[in-house]
């Protein structure tokens, strides 16, 4: 079952799982390739920068399915894109609290939440980047 199959609002340790998993596997992509164009020095190095890369990922994936089903649930309004706006937001100020940064925070937390919300709305509205046009 995918994340687009649960219901809005509900099971929210379900979509957040999904979140997690979603966002760690991006992270060690993400991580390979960082250590690829910046070779560490040693075996140590590398693999300190990929378990932080990868955990830091993880931990937004998990903010963002958590704090997307919640706000959901708490203003009784599943369906409504501001949900998804909230869950990117509080995991770009999760970003710039990891990187101590305000400006990283405000930037990434109206960043990911607009192309969070964009997301839901071109799912809700049948949005599609590939594929034949429907006529």
């Amino acid at each position: 079952m995918g994340y687009w199959d649960l219901e809005e609002g509900k099971d929210c340790v379900a979509k957040t799982w999904i979140t997690t998993k979603v966002a760690t596997a991006i992270g060690l992509v993400g991580s390979a390739y960082h250590i690829v164009a910046f070779q560490p020095e040693t075996a140590v190095e590398a693999l300190t920068r990929a378990t932080s890369g990868t955990a830091t990922m993880a931990a937004m994936g998990a903010i963002f399915g958590m704090a997307t089903c919640l706000s959901a649930h708490a203003r009784d309004a599943p369906e409504d894109p501001t949900n998804y706006f909230i869950g990117g937001c509080a995991s770009g100020v999760f970003l710039g609290a990891r990187t101590h940064s305000a400006i990283t925070g405000t930037a990434a937390c109206l960043g990911l939440g607009t192309v969070a919300m964009l997301t839901k709305v071109g799912k809700t509205e049948g949005w599609r980047i590939t594929g034949p046009p429907k006529l």
